[in-house]
């Protein structure tokens, strides 16, 4: 009950209302719900960690389910499963990396993907109605984990020449790589894990600020407002239901966007000059 009342909250706040009712408008306090499971205990969870559980399971079981009976004439379950693990490996992985190493980081980049879609797309699931990708754990996570796959990469291709072609490109004149150095540290190795998370975070937590402001604005105006004021209700409604199909393309641009990125960086550090 407590999952479902503070599901509830985020949507129709004016119900929450301390007395004197009035506009509620959505803030950062949402995305730091109490604790409703194991409290006082190191696996304490709150709603958003309980909606990343059972969005992972829910990812591993539609997964199990596609091809836990493989068949040269498949399903229509297989079929969709093939068409949505094609998705990654035509348009991403063999894309930018070719067939070889294209099928080699393939379970990274698809588990990516996936994972970033499934935590996106809850910010317009009814009772869920939070993208979970908007606090700032899990963006971080999967921008060291895109980081640590591109080092790795980079290494493994070239273990003596990696970091040195990455920090001292050749062409330039030596008395330059007193600027040139830091700026590739900096550009290479600092900013990008960085621009990953605040891409990913900054764009799920802005439309989930806007869905509940224009929610919270149509509760306000039909429940508590008077005559042509009801009116505004519905203008808010209509463009916060245009706004949640808008949330759904920015979902999967996302992580299509993140995944992309990373196919890039792994493109960059198996790049012959390293």
């Amino acid at each position: 009950m407590a999952l479902f009342a503070n599901a509830l909250h985020l949507v129709t706040p004016a119900v929450f209302a301390s007395e004197g009712g009035g506009f509620h408008p959505p803030s950062i306090s949402d995305f730091f719900p109490d604790v409703v499971l194991f409290e006082g205990t190191p696996f304490a969870m709150n709603r958003i960690m309980i909606i990343r559980v059972i969005m992972t399971l829910l990812l591993l079981l539609l997964f199990w389910l596609g091809t836990r009976k493989m068949r040269v004439i498949p399903t229509r379950g297989q079929s969709i499963t093939e068409m949505a693990l094609d998705f990654v490996r035509v348009n991403i992985a063999e894309d930018l990396l070719g067939k070889v190493d294209g099928r080699r980081f393939l379970p990274i980049l698809t588990a990516i993907f996936f994972t970033i879609l499934a935590f996106n797309i809850t910010g317009i699931i009814p009772g869920f109605n939070i993208g979970v990708s908007a606090v700032v754990g899990l963006p971080l996570v999967l921008a060291i984990v895109s980081y640590a796959t591109f080092i790795y990469a980079g290494i493994k291709k070239s273990p003596g020449n990696f970091f040195k072609n990455s920090l001292f490109p050749s062409g330039v004149p030596k008395p330059l790589y007193i600027i040139v150095t830091p700026i590739e540290f900096f550009s290479t190795f600092v900013l990008r894990p960085v621009t990953l998370t605040l891409r990913l975070l900054m764009n799920l937590l802005v439309g989930h600020l806007l869905l509940v402001l224009f929610f919270s604005a149509t509760n306000f105006f039909l429940l508590e407002g008077e005559g042509l004021f009801k009116l505004f209700g519905v203008g808010t409604f209509a463009v916060g239901f245009a706004f949640t199909l808008f949330e759904i393309l920015v979902a999967f641009l996302q992580a299509y966007i993140f995944t992309i990125l990373t196919g890039v960086y792994i493109q960059l550090a198996l790049a012959e000059e390293h």
